[in-house]
Order: C-alpha cells, then structure tokens, then sequence
C-alpha cells in the first residue's frame, strides 16, 4: 500500500514536469507568433490554454486527495504543498502566454514589435526558455544550489525590462502610443514569467529544507 503511496507521489511530480514543459512550449509559439505575426500560432496558443488550466486541475485533484486521504507529514507534505503552489505558478504562465499571443494576434497583419526592439524581446524569451527550462529541470532533480542560480537569470530578465523601457521613453521613439502600450505590456508579461519561474524554484528549496526563501 505504501508503496503505490509513493509511486503516486512520483507519479504527481512527473505530470507537473511534464505540464512544466507544456508550458514553456506554449511560450515559445507566443514569441513566434509575435515576432513573425503569425495567426495560426497565435490561434494554437490562446487555444491551447485550456489544456493547460484542465491539466493543472486534474493534478491538483490528485494531490488533494492524497492530502485528504493518506495524511502525509514532513517531506511528503511539503512536496504536495509545493505542488499545488506550483500549478498555480504554471497556470499563470500559461495566460501570460495568451496574453502575449492575444497582443500578437491583435495587431496582424502587422508585426507588433517595431523592428528596432526585436532584438531585445527576442532576449527576454529566450531567458524566459531558459528559466522554465531550469525550473522544470530543478522540479524533477530537487537541486537547491540550481534553484539559487535561478535567481541570477531573473536579474538578467530584469535588466532586459529596463532596458526596454529606456527605449520607450526615450526621444527616439516615434512608433505611437498603442505600439508604446503593447511594448509595455509585452516587458512585463516576459518578466512575469521569469518571476513565477523564479517562484517554482523557491518552492523546491522549501520542499528540500523547509525554508521559504
């Protein structure tokens, strides 16, 4: 009996990393559909959030019944804690994609992205990648010492906000106050992302030590 205890606490991690990479794909096709004004990604992105939300629900179901049914304490208690703070992490990811698509979407057939700035967006996504790349990575292997790296990435996301924002306000902007609002917007939700990124990792360190950083 104790034994399927544990292969269903395994088994729950698995489908969390599994949604994790789910996640980070649908990222990827919002950044494309973006950067190439591309509909049919776009259409595949804001469409396919609701695997995600409906996957994220059928793990939390599973964790709660284990919670209601089997009374987990110390490490294994934790870890069904963590998980369900991590769907939530994951959810939130998987909108901030739509809503990045939806900007996409919106603004076709033109690029939404004025030229001039491709290069940084195409920085924030792909710090945006790699952070739920290691996230997924640091869920899966319990590796705290990644799991602080992470923090080093999400300065860099940062930076790469700031850096947008300079070019908004700068006198050299001549692209309107719509491009001016969705490259605004665009900065936070690549930012958001990494933060929630960012927030998986911390749950990890708690499951490990039982320390919230």
């Amino acid at each position: 009996m104790r034994d399927q205890y544990y292969e269903e606490l395994d088994h729950i991690v698995d489908e969390l990393v599994q949604l994790t990479g789910t996640v980070r794909r649908a990222v990827s096709d919002a950044t494309i559909a973006l950067l190439e004004a591309d509909g049919p990604v776009a259409e595949k992105v804001i469409e396919g959030d609701k695997a995600v939300v409906e996957k994220a629900e059928a793990i939390e179901e599973r964790a709660l019944l284990i919670l209601a049914t089997q009374q987990p304490v110390a490490t294994d208690l934790r870890q069904l804690i963590a998980t369900l703070r991590m769907l939530a992490d994951l959810q939130r990811m998987g909108a901030l994609s739509v809503h990045v698509a939806k900007i996409a979407r919106r603004r076709m057939p033109e690029v939404a992205v004025p030229a001039s700035l491709h290069p940084t967006i195409v920085a924030m996504a792909k710090v945006a990648d790699s952070m739920i790349d290691s996230a997924s990575s640091i869920v899966a292997s319990r590796d705290v010492a990644a799991a602080m790296r992470l923090e080093e990435e999400d300065d860099e996301m940062d930076r790469l906000r700031k850096d947008l924002f300079r070019s908004l306000l700068g006198d050299e902007w001549e692209h309107g106050v719509e491009s001016a609002v969705d490259i605004a917007l665009l900065g936070r939700y690549y930012e958001r992302i990494g933060d929630h990124a960012v927030s998986m990792a911390r749950r990890v360190v708690y499951l490990v030590t039982g320390q919230m950083t």
